[in-house]
């Protein structure tokens, strides 16, 4: 498929409540959507870099600018047949796994579009029903976290995640498993810790966590190797794990038991697919995360999620949780509480409420052959 045209968004959603974690506040989530024109069809795609460089060095104005000035022209006139080639494509232009994850995940839509099957099929999927979890990010006070977090249990929710930073962390872990022995949950540290910090991690060991997702620093993979003899909780990799030349390290060091993969993260569904495959080639399960995207990306983590390897329940969650509205149409919605069930429609089975896009768009720029 020629690529004929490409329409780059820089969109501002407003969240329901500000949600907070150990690298900050976001009240709105910046996100980065993008349709791919070829032949009469077309696909889309969306990548949640968020609005500064604080998850990681990309942030939305920045992505935008990347894929304006540099990332889309090189793919405008090119044939492209396979996510590989779209890959090699970009592969000139060192990082900006968030920019490239755009082009990525609408290219795939754009391909299953053209299959007439669903995305999650021609990933290689074979179960449309995804399980996910419950997750809390910092709150306003651990008496309000008790009550949400029975909340989610009395549900059924499979599996917790709690946010966890300085001035948000050992009493909290210790008052829910407290509340709740028999909850399976784990914490998420957003790279806000050091190998200094090992006392306290080793204190958590005792509360018998699934997992620590990303303890130390968000490029780091020697002190994660070295905290995983010192610890008897599995260490799990995301910020990490931003290519599949990061997780063959990672592996080579054994720095990590878990691996969780965010397409937007790691340049798209094309490289979440080798890090999922290499994964369960050396018996490391994954999960799959998200960056409160609209549906059109949250869409692609679930299509992504229905794969062998996922074996914990997934950061995907019902559009109603975030946003008033979602700027994508069919909103996210769990017919059964903590399973997401993806649909037959071909392709990624979203796009954007052009209302809504029109309002919430930032800059916005279309590039063509003609």
């Amino acid at each position: 498929m020629t690529i004929d045209a490409i329409d780059i968004y820089h969109v501002r959603m407003p969240l329901i409540k500000p949600w907070r974690t150990a690298y900050g506040s976001d009240d709105s989530i910046e996100s980065i959507v993008v349709r791919i024109c070829a032949q009469g069809g077309h696909g889309w795609g969306e990548s949640s870099p968020l609005a500064m460089p604080f998850y990681s060095p990309e942030y939305a104005a920045g992505v935008f600018g990347i894929l304006r000035d540099c990332l889309a022209p090189c793919l405008l006139g090119k044939a492209i047949t396979s996510g590989s080639e779209l890959q090699l494509a970009l592969a000139p232009f060192k990082g900006n796994s968030f920019a490239k994850a755009a082009l990525d995940t609408a290219w795939w839509d754009l391909h299953a579009s053209a299959l007439g099957e669903p995305l999650y099929r021609v990933l290689g999927g074979s179960n449309p029903h995804v399980s996910c979890g419950a997750d809390f990010g910092i709150g306003e006070s651990v008496e309000k976290l008790v009550e949400d977090v029975g909340a989610a249990l009395s549900l059924g929710a499979p599996r917790i995640k709690l946010k966890y930073a300085p001035g948000w962390d050992l009493p909290v872990v210790e008052k829910i498993r407290e509340t709740f022995p028999e909850a399976v949950f784990h914490i998420d540290c957003n790279a806000a810790y050091s190998l200094s910090d090992l006392p306290m991690f080793r204190e958590l060991d005792r509360f018998q966590l699934a997992m620590f997702e990303q303890p130390l620093a968000f490029n780091d993979l020697v002190d994660h190797a070295e905290m995983r003899t010192q610890v008897e909780t599995p260490l799990c990799l995301d910020e990490s794990i931003n290519s599949l030349h990061a997780l063959e390290q990672a592996i080579t060091l054994q720095a990590c038991q878990w691996v969780n993969i965010k397409p937007g993260r790691v340049g798209g569904l094309t490289v979440a697919l080798q890090i999922h495959d290499l994964c369960q080639a050396h018996k490391i399960p994954c999960w799959v995360g998200g960056m409160l995207e609209s549906a059109v990306g949250a869409m692609h983590c679930a299509a992504l999620a229905t794969l062998p390897n996922i074996r914990y329940a997934n950061d995907l969650f019902p559009s109603e949780k975030f946003y008033a509205e979602d700027l994508s149409t069919p909103s996210i919605a769990f017919p059964s509480p903590w399973t997401c069930v993806l649909g037959s429609a071909p392709g990624v089975g979203a796009k954007p409420k052009s209302e809504l896009l029109k309002r919430w768009t930032v800059n916005h720029i279309s590039l063509s052959i003609l």
